[in-house]
C-alpha cells in the first residue's frame, strides 16, 4: 500500500512540478523586464525570486524522479532516495543567499531613490499574484508530507506574498508617490524569506548529517527494547533519517543466554513490530551479542 501510494504521489507531483516550472518562467522573463523598464528594485527582486523558483523547481522535479523511479543498485544500495532532501537543502540556501542580496540592494536603494512606473509596476505584480496563485494550488496537497514538495511550496508561496506586497507598494507610488516604499518592500520581502527558508534549512541539514529525528528520543527506544525477554543489553545505537519518510535503526543486542538463530528470528520480529508501531521505524538491523567482550555504551565513539 505504501509504495502504491509513493507511485502515485510522484506522478501527481511530477505533473504539478512541469507546470508550474512554465509558469515561473513566463513571469519571471514578464518581470524582470518589466522592473528595469519601470525602475523598480522590489519588481526585479521579485522576478530574482521567481527565477529561484523556476531553478528550484526544476532541481525538485528531478529530484522527484530520481527518488521514486531509480531503484536500488549495486552501487547505489539506497537508490536516490536522499536526491529530494538535498534539493530542499539548496532550495533553502539559495533562498537565503538571494534574500540576503536583496537586503543589501534595499539599503543601497534608501539612499538613492528613485522614480518608478508604478502603473507597469501594478500589472505585472497583478500578473505574479495569479501565476504564483494558481501554482500555489497544484503543490499545496504534496506539500503536506514531502520535505521537498514542501521547499518548492514555500517558494511558489512567498512569491505570491511578495506579489501581493509589490502590488500594495505600487498603488502607493502610484497614488501617493512615496517611492522608498519600494526598498522598504524589497528588505521585508528579504527577511521574510529567510525566516520561512530556516527551518527547510535546519531540518535538510540534520537528515543529511544523519542526526537522529527530534521526535524519536534514544533513551525511550532503549527502554521498550530491553522490555523484550530475554535482552540483557542494547548498545551500539544508531537512528537516521534516509529521507523525510524512512527512518532507520540499527544496534547490538547481547542476550543473557545462548540462544538458537530461530529464536533470534522470533525476537527479531517482536522488536521490529514495537519500533514501527511506537515510533514509526521500519528499517531495522540487529546483531546478536552473547558474552562477547566490547563496549556496552549506548552510543559507541567509532
Amino acid at each position: 500500500m505504501g509504495h502504491n501510494h509513493s507511485h502515485n504521489h510522484s506522478t501527481l507531483s511530477g505533473k504539478n512540478l512541469l507546470l508550474s516550472i512554465v509558469l515561473n518562467l513566463i513571469i519571471t522573463i514578464a518581470q524582470l523586464i518589466g522592473g528595469f523598464i519601470s525602475g523598480s528594485l522590489a519588481l526585479i527582486s521579485d522576478a530574482v525570486h521567481n527565477f529561484s523558483d523556476v531553478i528550484s523547481l526544476i532541481i525538485s522535479y528531478v529530484a522527484n524522479l530520481l527518488s521514486n523511479k531509480k531503484k536500488q543498485t549495486l552501487h547505489q544500495t539506497f537508490g536516490y532516495k536522499r536526491a529530494e532532501i538535498i534539493a530542499a537543502f539548496i532550495n533553502a540556501s539559495t533562498l537565503i543567499i538571494i534574500a540576503i542580496i536583496l537586503g543589501i540592494e534595499a539599503f543601497k536603494r534608501f539612499n538613492n531613490p528613485q522614480v518608478i512606473n508604478s502603473t507597469l509596476v501594478i500589472w505585472l505584480a497583478i500578473l505574479g499574484i495569479a501565476v504564483n496563485g494558481f501554482s500555489v494550488l497544484l503543490l499545496k496537497n504534496d506539500a503536506k508530507d514531502n520535505l521537498n514538495m514542501k521547499s518548492a511550496y514555500l517558494h511558489l508561496l512567498t512569491d505570491m506574498l511578495t506579489s501581493v506586497a509589490v502590488l500594495i507598494g505600487g498603488l502607493l507610488m502610484k497614488y501617493y508617490q512615496v517611492y522608498w516604499v519600494d526598498a522598504t518592500l524589497t528588505l521585508l520581502i528579504s527577511l521574510y524569506l529567510i525566516y520561512l527558508s530556516w527551518d527547510i534549512l535546519i531540518t535538510s541539514l540534520k537528515i543529511l548529517m544523519l542526526f537522529a529525528p527530534e521526535h524519536i528520543k534514544i533513551e525511550d527506544v532503549v527502554n521498550e527494547v530491553l522490555k523484550v525477554k530475554g535482552i540483557r543489553n542494547i548498545h551500539h545505537v544508531h537512528i537516521w533519517q534516509l529521507n523525510d519518510h524512512d527512518c532507520h535503526f540499527e544496534a547490538h543486542i547481547e542476550f543473557k543466554e545462548n540462544i538458537q538463530l530461530s529464536d533470534f528470528d522470533v525476537i527479531c520480529e517482536h522488536i521490529e513490530e514495537i519500533l514501527t508501531t511506537k515510533f514509526q521505524i521500519h528499517h531495522c538491523n540487529l546483531q546478536p551479542e552473547f558474552k562477547r567482550n566490547d563496549s556496552k555504551e549506548i552510543i559507541i565513539q567509532d
